[in-house]
Formats: structure tokens, C-alpha cells, sequence
């Protein structure tokens, strides 16, 4: 991938080659996961594969979900935009090519503890995504508390990053959401604007990586954060 463009120019890029050049593993594995349906696991899921993949990486999702939301998607992709691997976890997880270089485990709402805790056991990290709105606030505080008794979180061996999604600026559920999260210590690693253009881009098997637009560079600029946490 031609150097120079988001987001292989962001300060992850330069992690990531730091990493390969002190011969660090390639593989990473990144788990999104909430109890709550609905709160864009999938969303968060195929972006972060688009991202990995424009920066040349070879990437996959595994979809845990039996809706297979990560596979149509990918099954809509065009042929102009960086190919990423579609693996079907929907009966059991699977095995992992070694040429892999990051997977992205979109995890669905109803898992049980033993199947949670399989997944986390393979993942590096959990990327938690939470809306600005009651029922979800409680859905994951629920969550959260179950998620931090687990020893990989409890030893801090493995970290859960939450993203706040589809907020919006100045809002009364926004400030509600962030006094929430304070209160449990988890500010959000990222901070993901209410728009459409996700759901027009799903629809059309592509992610604001995929596009050269001036809205979907300012939509690309909220990821910076979050990729940069997962690699350091």
C-alpha cells in the first residue's frame, strides 16, 4: 500500500513497522463484543478490517454471529478496494491462516460465558462499543462487571477498550454517556460521530477507509485513537 495516506500516515502505521522491524508476531487478534445488540459491533468491526487493510496488512473477520452481518458485507465488496478474508465462526471458532496479519472477531450479542471466554482467550484485546442511550448504559454496566472478574482483564493482560458510538456533540444522552463511563474508569479510546455515511458504506460492501471524500477524511480522523491503542 502507497505510503502517504490514511491511515498508513497516522502514528499506528509507524507502530506497525516498528513492530514488524523488532520482530514482533504479525498476527493480531481483536475482539468486539457487548452483550447488547445493536449497538454497532459490525459497524466497528468491518471499519477496523477496512483500516488494517488499507495499510497493506492481509486481514480477516471472523463472524461469530450467526446473522453473518461481517461476511454479506465483505460478499459486497468491490473489486477496487483492498480484498479482506471472510471466516465463518458462526458454528465454532475456527483456524487461523498463519499469513494472516490481523484478524477482527465480531462477536455477537448471545454468547455464553464458556464461548466469551473462548474468544477472549484468543484475542489480544476487546473493543466494547456502547450508544448514548439508557438501556444500553445498563446493558453495559452489566457487562463490564461480568468482563472485569475474567482473570486475562482482572491482571490487566488484556485490555477493553470502549468506543462511544454514534454520539452526538452537546447533547444531553452524550454527557450522560460519558458521566457513565467515567464513573466505571473507562473514558472511551474513541468517540464515533451519529452519520449516515456508515450505513450508506455497509450497504455498499465499503467503509469510510474505501472513500477519498472530505466527510469521510473527518470520519477516518476519529479512528486515529483507537488504532493506535491496539497497537502499542
Amino acid at each position: 500500500k502507497e505510503k502517504g495516506k490514511w491511515p498508513c500516515d497516522t502514528k499506528a502505521d509507524g507502530i506497525l513497522m516498528q513492530l514488524e522491524a523488532r520482530g514482533a508476531r504479525a498476527v493480531f487478534f481483536t475482539e468486539i463484543a457487548n452483550a447488547k445488540g445493536g449497538c454497532g459491533k459490525t459497524t466497528i468491526s468491518t471499519n477496523l478490517a477496512a483500516a488494517f487493510s488499507q495499510c497493506g496488512l492481509k486481514t480477516a473477520i471472523a463472524d461469530v454471529d450467526p446473522q453473518g452481518s461481517s461476511l454479506q458485507w465483505i460478499d459486497r465488496r468491490p473489486e477496487n478496494v483492498p480484498s479482506i478474508i471472510g471466516l465463518d465462526w458462526s458454528d465454532g471458532v475456527g483456524k487461523v491462516k498463519k499469513s494472516i496479519d490481523r484478524l477482527v472477531i465480531d462477536a455477537p450479542a448471545a454468547l455464553t460465558p464458556k464461548e466469551f471466554q473462548a474468544l477472549l482467550k484468543m484475542a489480544d484485546g476487546i473493543v466494547m462499543p456502547i450508544l448514548p442511550s439508557a438501556f444500553d448504559q445498563v446493558a453495559a454496566m452489566n457487562f463490564l462487571s461480568k468482563v472485569e472478574t475474567l482473570k486475562p482483564i482482572r491482571k490487566n493482560k488484556k485490555q477493553v477498550a470502549v468506543v462511544a458510538n454514534r454520539v452526538r456533540a452537546r447533547s444531553r444522552s452524550t454527557r450522560a454517556l460519558m458521566e457513565f463511563l467515567q464513573s466505571f474508569n473507562h473514558r472511551p479510546v474513541m468517540t464515533l460521530r451519529e452519520t449516515v455515511m456508515y450505513t450508506d458504506a455497509a450497504d455498499n460492501g465499503v467503509s469510510v477507509f474505501d472513500k477519498q471524500t472530505k466527510a469521510a477524511k473527518d470520519a477516518q480522523s476519529d479512528w486515529s485513537n483507537l488504532i493506535t491503542y491496539l497497537e502499542t
